[in-house]
């Protein structure tokens, strides 16, 4: 008798029957745990959706509003109220405890330099590190800032290495000034060739900057000692 063989498409449409009843059993025998799953995943992204739009938000406008006093005191140099706010408004200090980040990276800034103007150079440096802003000015702002911080600390080796960040995050026209902090740290640290090389990189690679019409006499100072 003639063997029988089967045509690729019979085998074909077997795989795919068999395919088929191994899925419907494997839906009868764990039915529960994936409607379970996919139930769970629907809750997780409703109350995530709530949140956002009925605690989080709000939120976020809360510390906004409140943000507005408080910058205007900081702009008219009222660092204390600024920080602290008065009977009626809130200042950076009680916005950050509140809100956090909420009303914007900025309030890091605000308060970092607020307590930098107030004396407080350490508690500057903790408000300063956490801002995270993405404006590379901004940004380099914060870190000349807490390069300020170490040296009202007399922690120069710090201080150095926040004015150099600053120099390599921030434009031209701010990296001159950032560069002639660092020499001065330097020098008061000790560290006349490293000084040298901040001046005269000030020299040679901003020349139009304001720094620069005075460098030579800093670099004059530490090349004739």
């Amino acid at each position: 008798m003639a063997k029988i063989t089967k045509t690729e498409e019979e085998v074909r449409q077997q795989n795919v029957v068999e395919a088929v009843s191994k899925t419907e059993q494997f839906f009868k025998e764990n039915g529960k745990i994936i409607y379970g799953v996919v139930i769970g995943v629907l809750v997780i992204a409703l109350i995530a959706l709530a949140y956002n739009r009925y605690i989080l938000q709000p939120k976020k406008v809360e510390a906004s509003e409140q943000m507005i006093r408080a910058e205007q005191w900081f702009q008219a140099g009222e660092y204390e109220l600024a920080l602290n706010g008065d009977d009626n408004n809130l200042g950076f200090e009680d916005i950050i405890k509140q809100y956090g980040a909420k009303g914007g990276e900025a309030v890091y800034l605000y308060a970092g330099i607020a307590k930098l103007q107030t004396g407080e150079p350490e508690e500057a440096i903790k408000y300063l590190k956490k801002y995270e802003g993405e404006d590379p000015i901004l940004l380099g702002k914060a870190q000349a800032c807490i390069g300020d911080a170490y040296v009202d600390l007399e922690n120069y080796s710090e201080a150095i290495k926040w004015f150099e960040k600053a120099a390599k995050t921030s434009d031209n026209a701010l990296a001159a000034n950032y560069l002639l902090k660092a020499g001065i740290a330097a020098e008061a640290n000790g560290q006349d060739q490293k000084a040298l090389s901040f001046y005269k990189e000030i020299k040679d690679q901003y020349a139009n900057a304001p720094e620069a019409l005075e460098i030579d006499k800093y670099i004059t100072r530490i090349e004739t000692k």
